[in-house]
C-alpha cells in the first residue's frame, strides 16, 4: 500500500489573466524595491549630506511625485506648539529638528492608518556621550523613518483604499551650549511632563511626539512606530529579527506572518505595562526617559514609553517595531522595514500581490454582537 502524498493543487489562468497578473506583480515588485533601494540610501547616506534638512527635501520628492503637500513644522515651531520631545532633542544642531508628514486621504476610507518613523539623522548620545567604539554607525538612525518614507511611497503608488500618513519625526541628537542636559523636565506633546535622566534615551522622546499627534491631530485608528530604537533589541531578537510590542494579540501574531511572507522577520517582545512601567519613576515628573534597571526587559520598557504617550487604555490598535540589529547588515544598511510594511497592511492595498501576502482581515472571527464594541481594537485592515 503506498503512503498517502501531499495534494498539490494547480490553477490555470487564461493568457490574458495571466498577462495581467504578471504585469501587476511586476509592478508592485518594482515599486517595492525602489523603496527598499530609497530607505537603504538614506540610512547609507553620512550625516553630513543627510541631515535633517536633506531628509526634509528626500520627504519633498516623494510628496511631488505622489501629488502630496507635505505638512512641516520645524525649528522653533515645534517648541512653540509642544512638540517638546523632538524640539529637546534637536535644539543643539546646526540643522533644526522637524516633524513632517505626507498625508494620502483617498474617498471611501473607512479607517486611519498612521506610520510613524524615527529619523535621528544621527546620534551622539547628546550630552550622555557615546563612546568612540558606539558612536561609528549612528548615521542609521534614522532606519524607522526611511523605512515608512519607501513604504508609503511604494503604498500609495499600488493604491491604498484607507486614510494613510506618514509621520517622520527628524532630529540629530548632538552636543552643544543649547543641548538637553540630563535632570532637564520637557513637556511633551502629548501634555506629559519628562525628566531627562539619559539623553542617549532621545528617540522614544521624539516618537512620543509622533504618536501623540497622530492620535490626537491625525484621528488615527491605527498607530504603527518604527525604530532603531534600543541596543538591546539585538540581544533580545537577535540580528536578522526586529522585535514588535503591541496591545493587540491579534496584530503581534500578524506581524510574525508578514514577516515570514516577506523576509522582514519579526519576534515578539513581552507586552506587560503594569510591571514594566514603574522603571519610570520619577519624583519631579510624569516619568524619566530611561529605565532604573536595564536588566529589567529594556527594549519592551523603551517602547512602553512610547505607549504611555497616547495611554495604556487608548482603543485603537497601537503597534511598535524595533528594527535597530536588521536595519543593517556589516557596514550597509538592508532597507529593512518597507517589505514589512506593505505585507502588513496589504489587505488595504488595491494590489493584488499585496492582498496575498497580508496576513491581516482574513483569520479574524469576530461574532456579530461584539463588532460595535472594542471595534477599533479587532479591526484588522
Amino acid at each position: 500500500m503506498c503512503p498517502s502524498l501531499p495534494c498539490l493543487r494547480v490553477w490555470a489562468l487564461k493568457p490574458c489573466q495571466a498577462s495581467r497578473a504578471h504585469v501587476f506583480s511586476s509592478w508592485c515588485l518594482a515599486n517595492a524595491t525602489d523603496g527598499v533601494r530609497l530607505a537603504a540610501r538614506i540610512v547609507d547616506t553620512p550625516c553630513n549630506e543627510m541631515n535633517t534638512d536633506t531628509f526634509l527635501e528626500e520627504i519633498n520628492k516623494v510628496g511631488k511625485e505622489l501629488g502630496i503637500i507635505p505638512t512641516i513644522i520645524r525649528d522653533e515651531e515645534l517648541k512653540t506648539r509642544g512638540f517638546g520631545g523632538i524640539y529637546g532633542v534637536g535644539k543643539a544642531a546646526l540643522h533644526p529638528p522637524a516633524l513632517a508628514v505626507l498625508s494620502h486621504t483617498p474617498d471611501g476610507a473607512t479607517q486611519t492608518i498612521a506610520w510613524v518613523g524615527k529619523g535621528i539623522v544621527y546620534d551622539t548620545g547628546g550630552l550622555s556621550i557615546k563612546g568612540k567604539t558606539t558612536m561609528p554607525g549612528m548615521k542609521r538612525d534614522c532606519g524607522g523613518a526611511a523605512a515608512v518614507l519607501g513604504a508609503f511611497r511604494a503604498a500609495i503608488k499600488q493604491g491604498f483604499k484607507d486614510n494613510l500618513h506618514a509621520v517622520f519625526c527628524l532630529a540629530e541628537n548632538s552636543v552643544g551650549p543649547n543641548a538637553t542636559r540630563p535632570d532637564d523636565i520637557h513637556l511633551l506633546y502629548s501634555g506629559k511632563t519628562v525628566e531627562i535622566n539619559n539623553t542617549d534615551a532621545e528617540g522614544r522622546l521624539v516618537l512620543a511626539d509622533g504618536v501623540s499627534y497622530a492620535c490626537k491631530d491625525l484621528g488615527a485608528d491605527i498607530i504603527l512606530d518604527m525604530a532603531t530604537l534600543t541596543g538591546a533589541q539585538g540581544i533580545a531578537t537577535g540580528k536578522y529579527h526586529a522585535a514588535v510590542l503591541t496591545n493587540s494579540a491579534e496584530w503581534e501574531a500578524a506581524c510574525v506572518k508578514a514577516g515570514r511572507k516577506c523576509g522582514d522577520l519579526v519576534h515578539p517582545l513581552v507586552y506587560c505595562p503594569e510591571l514594566h512601567f514603574s522603571e519610570f519613576t520619577s519624583a519631579v515628573a510624569d516619568m524619566k526617559n530611561s529605565v532604573a534597571d536595564r536588566d529589567n526587559s529594556p527594549s519592551s520598557c523603551a517602547g512602553l514609553f512610547i505607549a504611555s504617550h497616547i495611554g495604556f487604555d487608548w482603543p485603537g490598535v497601537w503597534v511598535h517595531l524595533d528594527i535597530a540589529a536588521p536595519v543593517h547588515a556589516g557596514e550597509r544598511a538592508t532597507g529593512f522595514g518597507v517589505a514589512l510594511l506593505l505585507a502588513l497592511f496589504g489587505r488595504a492595498s488595491e494590489d493584488p500581490l499585496l492582498n496575498l501576502v497580508s496576513p491581516l482581515g482574513c483569520e479574524v472571527d469576530v461574532e456579530e454582537g461584539d463588532v460595535g464594541r472594542d471595534s477599533k481594537r479587532r479591526r484588522l485592515v
